[in-house]
This record gives C-alpha cells, sequence and structure tokens, in this order.
C-alpha cells in the first residue's frame, strides 16, 4: 500500500491526454436548425456514460484519427471537450498511507503464505525472487525488507534444538550415575534419539513443520520417554544381580525381567498418552498452538513405548555384560538408601501424624492458587514490535502524513530498531479494511547482541511509550504475530475489549465514552480508547421537491448533478499496457470547496433554463458514522484496553466491579467483554469438562490394569499430591496461570499416574513374593514387605523422577525464543514431580499397611538390636 492512484478527468477511453483535448462535443449555435437535423457521420457520439461499447474499449490501439476529425458542416463551429473542461491527470482520494524510518511516504506490499505451507521454505523463495527483481528496477528504487519472519522462526528453533541436546546429554548422565555401569546406560542412550527419529518421521507424514510447539512437545517428554527402558533395565539388573547363571540363561533372564514389568509400565505410557487428550479437544487460537504439541509428544511417548517393549529388551540383552555392579556398591544407591530407610521407619511409626502432615500440605494449595494471576497466554517474545495507536475520525490525508512521520522519526532514533514501517488506513485489498484513523507501525529490531548493556523488551517498550505521548494518539503495543492471531480470533487488538450491543448508534456512542472514562481510573490501565461511531463529517443535501417540480426537474436529474458535478463519477477507463486507470467528470474544485460556491452549481430544466442547487436543495453538516461494526446482526461500539500488567484475570475482576459500580446499561444494550478475556473463558469452560472426563478414562486404564479399585484410588492420590508441588512452584516463580501452565498440570498427571503406578508395583512384588513363601501371617511380614518394596526399590523410582526432572530444567533455565511458553509449562511438572515423589515414598507405605493389614494380626515381638527392630534380618527373606 502507500501508493497513489491516478485518475484522468475527462471522457473517454484513449491513449494520450492529448486525444481527450481535440474530442468534438457538438457544433456552436449559429447553425442552422436544417444542418443540425442532418446526420453527422463522421464525428463521434455525445458525451455520455453509454458511449463507449465493449469493442472500442478493446481496440485500444487502433488509429484515433478518424475520431477525432472535426465535424464536416456547411455552418456552425465545432466545439472540442478541452474549450469546455480541464483535463488532467490527478490522484484519487486517498484511503491509505506507508511510510519508512521517518523520512516520507513509500510504496510497501506484503507476501501472504497459503494454508499449511512451510513458512521458511516460502520465504527463502520470496529472497531469491526479490533478488532476481532487483536487477530490473531503475537506480533509485530500493526493496527492503521490514518484517520477515524467518529470524523468528530460526531462533525459536536454535532454542528448542539445543534443548534438545541438552536433556538427551543429561538424562543419559543420570542412568550412568544411577546404574553405574556405562554399556546399561548406551540402552537407554540409543533409544532415545531413535524414539525423537521416528516422533520426525510421524511429523512430517501428518505435515507437522518444526516449530515452537511441535518441537516443544518433544522435549517435555524426553525424561518421561526414557522411564521406561529405565525400570527394565534396571530390573534385569537386579535379576542378573541375584542369579549367576550362563549366557545362555541370561537371555531368559532379561525375558523375565522384562515380563515382570512390562505390562505395568504399558498400561502407565497409555495414560500419560491418554493424559493429553484435552488439548486436543482446544478450540481456535490456544488448539492451533497446543495442538502440535499435544500430537508431538503423543508421537514420542507411543514411539518409547514401542521401543521399550521390543528394541529394549534386545539392547539389554547384547549390551548387559559382564560384572553387573551390585546397588549397594554405587555410592549414590547406599546414599539413598542410608537416608530413605529410618524417614520411612519413623513415618510408618507415627503413621497418622504423617497422614495429617500430608492433608495440611493439600490445604496449603489454596495459598498460592489464590495468590497467583491469570492470563490467556504468556507473552512470547517475537524479536519485533507492533505500534498500534489509534487517532480519532476525521482525520485528513493530510494530517494523518505528518503524525505517521512523525512518530516513525522518533521511533527510528532508537539504537535498537532497524527499521520503523508505518501504515494508517487501508491497502487497496478486500482483506485490510482499516480506517485512516487506524495506525499500524511495524518496528523491526536489531539482534540483541546490539542493544544497550542491561535493555530489556520492557524497558524498550516503556521507552518508546513516554517518548511517544502525542495530544490525539492512543497508544497500544503489541507484537506482530500475536496481533494479527488476536484480531482474527476476536477482532480486538488489546489484551482487554469490551463490546457494547444495541440500536442506536448515538447511545453507544455516548456509552462508549463513558466506559472509556471508567476504565481510565482502574488501577493497572496503560490506555483505553473507545470507537468514536459518529466521528465522520457527513454534507448532506436535502432536494426541495416543490422547487424542483416549479421548475419541472426531476428528482433522478438533481441527483445525478449531485453525484458528477460535485462528487465525481467514474464513467469509464482507460488502459495503458497492464495499468488501468478510471476516467471521472467531476467540477473543478474551486467550484465545490464550500457551500455557498455548491450552491451556485446549475441544474437544468427541460426548457433550457439553468436553476442554481441552491433553490433546489438545502446543505447540512452533521456528524456520522466512519466505521459501523456489527455483531450478532447489531451495531456495536468496541473500548479498546491496554494493561501494564500481566494477570488479566485479577484486572478483570477490578474492571468489572468498577463498571457494575459506575456505569448504567440501558435496556436493550447488551455489554460483553472480549479481547484474550474471552479466550480465557473459553478454554476455561472447555476443560471444565474435558479434565474430569480425561481422569475418568485414566481410572478405566488403571482399573483394567490392577482390577482393583483401591490401587486406582492409591494411584490417584499422586495428583493432588503433585498439585501441592505445582501450584507452589508456579506461585514462587511468579508465572500467572495461564493455557500454557494448565498445559503443564495436565501433562504432569499423566506423569503422576506413572509413578504411582510404579511405587505401587514394586510394593505388590514384594507383597507376593513374601506371601508366596508363606511368611504373609502378620502385620509384622507386612512390614517388612513394605520395607523391602519402598527402599530396596528405591533407585528405579528415584531414576525415573530424576529422569523426568532433569529432562525439564534445561528449559527451565532457557532464555530464547519460545522460552517463556515452554518455561510455563515445565514449571508445573518439575515441581509437580518432586512434592509427588517424595508424598509417594512415605505416604504410599503407610496406606498400603493400612489396606493389607486390615485382615492380618498384630505384630509380634521382633528381635532388637539397641532397641530397634532388626530390619536386617529380616531382608533376609528375599535373598
Amino acid at each position: 500500500m502507500g501508493e497513489m492512484e491516478f485518475m484522468i478527468r475527462g471522457k473517454g477511453y484513449l491513449k494520450t491526454l492529448a486525444d481527450f483535448k481535440k474530442i468534438p462535443v457538438g457544433l456552436s449555435r449559429i447553425a442552422s436548425p436544417q444542418a443540425m437535423s442532418k446526420p453527422l457521420n463522421n464525428s463521434p457520439p455525445p458525451i455520455s456514460s453509454t458511449s463507449m461499447n465493449d469493442s472500442e474499449e478493446a481496440d485500444i490501439t487502433s488509429p484515433m484519427a478518424s475520431s477525432l476529425a472535426p465535424p464536416t458542416r456547411s455552418s456552425g463551429i465545432p466545439i472540442y471537450l478541452e474549450q469546455i473542461a480541464t483535463i488532467s491527470v490527478e490522484p484519487s482520494a486517498r484511503r491509505g498511507i506507508a511510510e519508512l524510518d521517518g523520512k516520507g511516504e513509500t510504496v510497501g506490499g506484503i507476501i501472504i503464505m497459503r494454508d499449511k505451507e512451510n513458512a521458511t521454505a516460502t520465504i527463502h523463495a520470496v529472497k531469491k525472487k526479490l533478488a532476481e527483481l532487483k536487477a530490473g528496477l531503475p537506480p533509485d528504487v530500493k526493496i527492503s525488507a521490514v518484517y520477515d519472519r524467518s529470524s523468528l522462526i530460526n531462533r525459536s528453533i536454535e532454542t528448542l534444538r539445543d534443548k534438545l541436546i541438552e536433556e538427551i546429554v543429561i538424562v543419559s548422565l543420570v542412568c550412568l550415575l544411577f546404574l553405574f555401569h556405562f554399556r546399561s546406560s548406551l540402552v537407554a542412550v540409543i533409544m532415545l534419539p531413535i524414539a525423537i527419529l521416528l516422533s520426525f518421521i510421524l511429523m512430517y507424514v501428518q505435515g507437522i513443520n518444526a516449530n515452537i510447539m511441535s518441537l516443544g512437545g518433544i522435549a517435555v517428554a524426553i525424561g518421561t520417554m526414557v522411564d521406561a527402558a529405565i525400570i527394565m533395565i534396571e530390573n534385569a539388573h537386579r535379576h542378573l544381580e541375584d542369579r549367576q547363571r550362563s549366557d545362555q540363561s541370561r537371555w531368559q533372564i532379561i525375558k523375565d525381567s522384562a515380563a515382570e514389568v512390562g505390562p505395568s509400565l504399558f498400561f502407565s505410557l497409555l495414560v500419560i498418552t491418554v493424559s493429553f487428550l484435552p488439548i486436543f479437544t482446544l478450540q481456535e487460537q490456544e488448539g492451533r498452538l497446543f495442538q502440535p504439541l499435544a500430537f508431538t509428544k503423543s508421537y514420542a511417548m507411543g514411539a518409547a513405548a514401542f521401543l521399550s517393549v521390543t528394541l529394549v529388551p534386545v539392547l539389554m540383552g547384547f549390551l548387559i555384560r559382564g560384572n553387573i555392579p551390585k546397588e549397594e556398591t554405587n555410592p549414590i544407591n547406599r546414599l539413598m538408601i542410608a537416608l530413605y530407610h529410618p524417614i520411612l521407619t519413623m513415618a510408618l511409626r507415627f503413621k497418622k501424624t504423617v497422614l495429617v502432615i500430608a492433608a495440611l500440605l493439600l490445604i496449603s494449595i489454596f495459598i498460592p492458587y489464590h495468590k497467583i494471576g491469570s492470563e490467556f497466554m504468556p507473552p512470547l517474545w517475537e524479536g519485533d514490535l507492533l505500534y498500534m495507536p489509534s487517532t480519532y475520525p476525521g482525520i485528513s490525508i493530510t494530517k494523518a502524513k505528518e503524525v505517521l512521520q512523525q512518530t516513525d522519526k522518533m521511533l527510528r532514533q532508537f539504537p535498537e530498531v532497524e527499521h520503523v514501517f508505518g501504515k494508517m488506513g487501508r491497502a487497496e485489498t478486500a482483506t485490510d479494511p482499516a480506517p485512516l484513523d487506524m495506525v499500524e507501525t511495524t518496528i523491526q529490531l536489531k539482534p540483541k547482541n546490539q542493544w544497550r548493556t542491561g535493555m530489556t523488551p520492557d524497558q524498550l517498550t516503556q521507552q518508546m511509550d513516554r517518548a511517544l505521548q502525542i495530544p490525539g494518539l492512543t497508544n497500544v503495543w503489541t507484537m506482530p504475530i500475536k496481533n494479527r492471531i488476536d484480531m482474527l480470533s476476536t477482532g480486538i487488538k488489546t489484551p482487554i475489549g469490551i463490546k457494547i450491543g444495541g440500536a442506536d448508534l448515538q447511545v453507544l456512542d455516548s456509552l462508549g465514552k463513558q466506559l472509556e472514562g471508567i476504565m481510565r481510573t482502574v488501577p493497572g490501565t496503560a490506555s483505553a480508547y473507545a470507537e468514536r461511531v459518529l466521528g465522520g463529517n457527513y454534507l448532506d443535501f436535502t432536494i426541495d421537491r416543490q422547487a424542483a417540480a416549479h421548475y419541472g426537474i426531476n428528482i433522478a436529474d438533481i441527483e445525478e448533478v449531485i453525484q458528477t458535478a460535485i462528487g465525481g463519477m467514474d464513467i469509464s477507463h482507460m488502459v495503458q499496457g497492464l495499468e488501468r486507470y478510471p476516467i471521472s467528470i467531476r467540477y473543478p474544485r474551486e467550484l465545490r470547496d464550500d457551500i455557498p460556491s455548491l450552491k451556485r452549481v446549475l441544474v437544468s430544466t427541460p426548457s433550457g433554463m439553468y436553476v442554481p442547487l441552491g433553490q433546489l436543495a438545502s446543505f447540512t453538516i452533521h456528524k456520522g458514522p466512519m466505521l459501523i461494526r456489527s455483531e450478532d446482526s447489531r451495531p456495536n461500539v468496541w473500548v479498546f484496553v491496554d494493561v501494564h500488567q500481566s494477570d488479566l484475570g485479577g484486572y478483570i475482576q477490578n474492571a468489572q466491579k468498577a463498571v457494575e459500580e459506575k456505569f448504567r446499561l440501558p435496556s436493550g444494550y447488551t455489554l460483553s467483554w472480549s479481547g484474550q478475556f474471552e479466550s480465557m473463558q473459553r478454554a476455561k469452560a472447555r476443560l471444565a469438562w474435558i479434565i474430569p472426563l480425561t481422569l475418568f478414562l485414566i481410572s478405566l486404564i488403571l482399573y483394567i490394569n490392577t482390577k482393583s479399585f483401591t490401587k486406582v484410588a492409591i494411584v490417584f492420590l499422586a495428583v493432588p499430591f503433585s498439585l501441592i508441588g505445582a501450584f507452589w512452584f508456579v506461585y514462587l516463580l511468579g508465572y500467572n496461570l495461564s493455557v500454557a501452565v494448565w498445559v503443564g498440570i495436565i501433562a504432569l498427571a499423566g506423569l503422576d499416574a506413572e509413578t504411582g503406578v510404579i511405587m505401587l508395583l514394586y510394593l505388590d512384588l514384594a507383597y507376593q513374593e513374601m506371601k508366596s513363601k508363606g511368611m504373609m501371617r502378620n502385620k509384622t511380614h507386612l512390614m517388612e514387605a513394605i520395607h523391602h518394596g519402598a527402599v530396596k526399590r528405591i533407585r528405579p523410582k528415584i531414576m525415573t523422577a530424576t529422569a523426568i526432572i532433569a529432562g525439564l530444567v534445561p528449559i527451565l533455565w532457557s532464555t530464547g525464543t519460545g522460552a517463556d511458553v515452554m518455561k510455563r509449562i515445565a514449571a508445573p511438572m518439575v515441581g509437580g514431580v518432586v512434592t509427588s515423589v517424595l508424598l509417594e515414598l512415605l505416604v504410599y507405605p503407610i496406606i498400603y499397611y493400612l489396606w493389607k493389614g486390615k485382615n492380618l494380626a498384630s505384630p509380634q515381638p521382633a528381635p532388637k538390636e539397641g532397641g530397634q527392630i532388626c530390619h536386617k534380618t529380616l531382608f533376609r527373606h528375599f535373598s
């Protein structure tokens, strides 16, 4: 946009302006009536909007000599068009303007990519084409890219790529440290990249591009992907440590150990996959954003599950050889057992106290929950800014040009700015119906390493806002992609919008101004602006029908004079090559630039007289709508509200309270809150019934696996335990509750079920082993089984939890593009896994003891050493 359109004042469909000037339009009145009645075969028809037919328009290259020959009359003087009109090339009325770097007007354009195309490949092809076009440009014409998404795409992919590599390395180190066997750790190290490769293949088949969300799904899954392999490797170690067999029987050991834990691992991975079902049900903006993450995480977990039951046992058979170090030889394992054993003994001794403490910790969730703010989505730093102020309607194109150049020049002065491309009004396309009072300025920033020391995006935005406090402009700061998504989803360019609907535009205009004043008083408001529905200036012609009848003039004739002579009318087009220009008829500006001049415009009567327009019509200037918005078939006025704080939920509560106290809505009018708040409410309503449904499906899967409602209930205790750490950690990091945080909590629910299943699995294995030996006769034996299943099998539990956390920690310390969203997803998962595992290690044994000990006799006095129960003696039963 930004180019001037030109029209030709005159008549015809000719090649040059000289052709127009020589068009004969008639003869002087000295011609005799007899001559005037004769046919005029050599002259073109008189001026009219229908004087050109289609064949004449098509043959624009034919010679014009015959058409331009003067009439051959025996009497009379020919009158040419140049004698009664000024023929010139003039700019049409402009509806938009573009400016670059505060240096003056420029011509701008945008490139729209087809749906589901690869953005990086498209941008590369565009750059290649532009480079080819530059060779054919005049020397003083330059093509500059003022907004380029490829840098954002590359930065985001680099951030996630680096985090994936860090996660793979850290998870591999975790396996090596806990297993204390290099060849065994290779099993997980080999399986992990193969699973990621399978995920990429599935992404390619489905057509999912590599972006922040799709790679983020794999990033948050890496720690969980190796859990099944870790459990199987550790279990194989346990069996190989206890039995010395030949190489041939070693494969049978691997098979038996894998079969022992395989079913539970399969169902735990299935639970993790099902737990992401709510993400697939999200709609609109949040759905488009997080569904790629849900797909790739599901693919990664599916690939990991497949490889865990196929490739991992084979790799264990080939790699787990030689001298397998006993668990006690690993200093990390000895330390864990030494710490956990006395703590568990004390917990089992003071069971009620531990359960009360656990309940108090659950209640403590309400403290951070009520202090955490809420928002729709965390800010995703794109690397560029979009300045979208609004001005009052009725601004002229000259003033718009002045304001746009002034703001662009001021923004260009900041050392962090590379280019400033400003636009006011609309481009010549139906996809951009922006009024002239709407400003869109794209601020292309330099790379971060070229910024001033200590400068942050928030500080830069605040400095720009302080510098651009221009009367008549209401500032709004956002980012290009974020703004496009917001505008497409709700039509609101600010985080919060208020829509007032009703029938009367004057009432709507008044209500909008009242609401604007109220919103400015709400704490946290950065700016508030209500659209001026009646801000346009209109000149009305009211035809006096009695006067028109007195002179015998048709109403249509008067309207035609108003339309053509005053308003201007396109009557044809002129084509020059591929360019097409309208041909318009209109009075000169000096004959129509004020009301007295308009009143002197003459209208012809059937009798040949001319009557001034002022005697046939009255003229009035009034305010009218520049733009009429409608929603649900009702006119609307919108109030745009920008805020300083990120807690939109808290701001909305204060704003709604202020509106309720100070604003009165007339009968028949409606008020609704929109913007990101509307998206928040939509996502909240969707998750309110999808999450319970998902929990039901998870419980159904767990029941199919355990065949016990009690075990399902025990496993589900991990969910509230994890919420303790999730909400407290999110609160301590200063994050708000958003869709991203809830995605992390949903992913955490699947992890909780997995850790709960593993904990219950080892308690059951110890219980069943002791029962099969006929040693489960009283609660003492039950206590022994619980100690063995909990303390002696602490390594796989801590390994899985450590692998999950180690796979998420690199995301928490990341700072690149896209990190803001991924941190919100990872934070509740890290905090939740920590508290879930800690409480499972203490609470699960107590609940298991209370459940299984209902039908057992009370414990008998046991052998003592120094007043303590000798659990070492009891552990020998499992040797």
